[in-house]
């Protein structure tokens, strides 16, 4: 089939999701996507054995299910997007392995990118082309960070704030799993949170004095500070009000994200604020940066629930971006960078 603007296949196996997606010119084709979740939840977390098996089993049937979604075949792909990092490397493995062969076997350029970036860059699915410069809030499990963006298919990200120790998602995890809540904890401790009382424990807000790194995060302290105001409460033989506690914790996680966010905003002279990541589901976040947003008189562009976790458009949608930005395609060699660093969103190296 005959196209003007090229077509994008995107692969994201960073965790415990295996997704494809296709896009062209910003607008999403088609998608299709598996999920490892339910093997890791026996054990609380996800295992990069157990994850790597699933991609392996299901890269080939979500390929082909997107490109059934989008109405066409390998032969209508123009350039691969794959997630070279950061994740579980036996994950990242299996994801840029599969990208490679399909590149090669069709004859078409791959760009190895950066997971982050299609975080970023799926908003533009939803709400069209991201303003000239934005600040952008990733938030997810394994990730928290405040960046300053511009043309995210050209320009460097600059980080203004990242956290020093838990991701908000983990520590939403293992608040989950002191409370009995079950894994996935995100979606988990949002639906606890609904029958609480936000203000009935006074949980800490890391890093929030002035000497503290004005961007900075922390939520080792948090997950801490609940786990043993919980062990206190079990200990006096009281019961554990589940659902306070929850939406205590979750208020201190959206109260610390959204202020800093909002900050970041009007320090840059920035009019536009993105929240993306997993964690930028969660019902209390969303709705606090609604609010802080609308108060200081900013743009607040979140991507669709289902485009907020891990998924093959987001890549795609990066990948978009750099096809049409005129970026230089990965070489074969490509590595996976399990901790690689967000400086742009291509991971194959600098380019001008």
């Amino acid at each position: 089939m005959s196209r003007t603007s090229p077509v994008v296949l995107g692969i994201e196996s960073s965790c415990d999701e295996t997704g494809a997606g296709l896009v062209s010119d910003g607008v999403l084709l088609g998608d299709a996507l598996a999920s490892s979740m339910d093997a890791h939840a026996r054990y609380g977390g996800v295992v990069p054995e157990v994850a790597a098996r699933a991609h392996l089993e299901a890269m080939v049937p979500v390929v082909r299910q997107a490109l059934d979604a989008a109405s066409l075949d390998l032969a209508d792909v123009d350039a691969v997007a794959v997630t070279a990092g950061p994740g579980l490397s036996t994950a990242v493995q299996v994801g840029l392995a599969s990208a490679k062969a399909l590149a090669f076997a069709i004859g078409k350029p791959l760009y190895g990118v950066h997971h982050l970036a299609g975080h970023a860059a799926v908003d533009v699915l939803e709400h069209g082309p991201l303003p000239a410069r934005c600040v952008a809030l990733v938030v997810s499990g394994g990730h928290t960070s405040l960046l300053l963006l511009g043309d995210l298919g050209r320009d460097p990200v600059v980080h203004l704030g990242d956290t020093t120790d838990d991701a908000a998602g983990e520590a939403f995890d293992k608040v989950a799993r002191v409370l009995g809540l079950g894994y996935p904890g995100g979606p988990a401790v949002d639906r606890a949170a609904r029958d609480g009382d936000p203000r009935a424990i006074a949980f800490p807000r890391a890093l929030s004095r002035p000497q503290d790194p004005a961007y900075g995060f922390s939520f080792s302290g948090l997950k801490t500070a609940v786990a043993r105001w919980v062990e206190a409460r079990t200990d006096a033989g009281g019961q554990v009000p589940v659902a306070d506690v929850a939406a205590s914790f979750q208020e201190a996680v959206a109260d610390v994200l959204t202020r800093k966010a909002v900050a970041a905003c009007r320090e840059h002279g920035v009019g536009t604020l993105l929240l993306v990541g997993g964690v930028a589901a969660n019902t209390r976040v969303r709705s606090l940066a609604e609010e802080r947003c609308a108060a200081a008189g900013l743009e607040l562009r979140v991507p669709p629930v289902r485009l907020c976790t891990d998924n093959g458009a987001m890549i795609a949608a990066v990948g978009d971006l750099l096809v049409r930005a005129g970026a230089p395609a990965s070489p074969l060699s490509l590595a996976a960078d399990p901790s690689a660093p967000l400086t742009g969103a291509l991971l194959s190296g600098p380019w001008a």
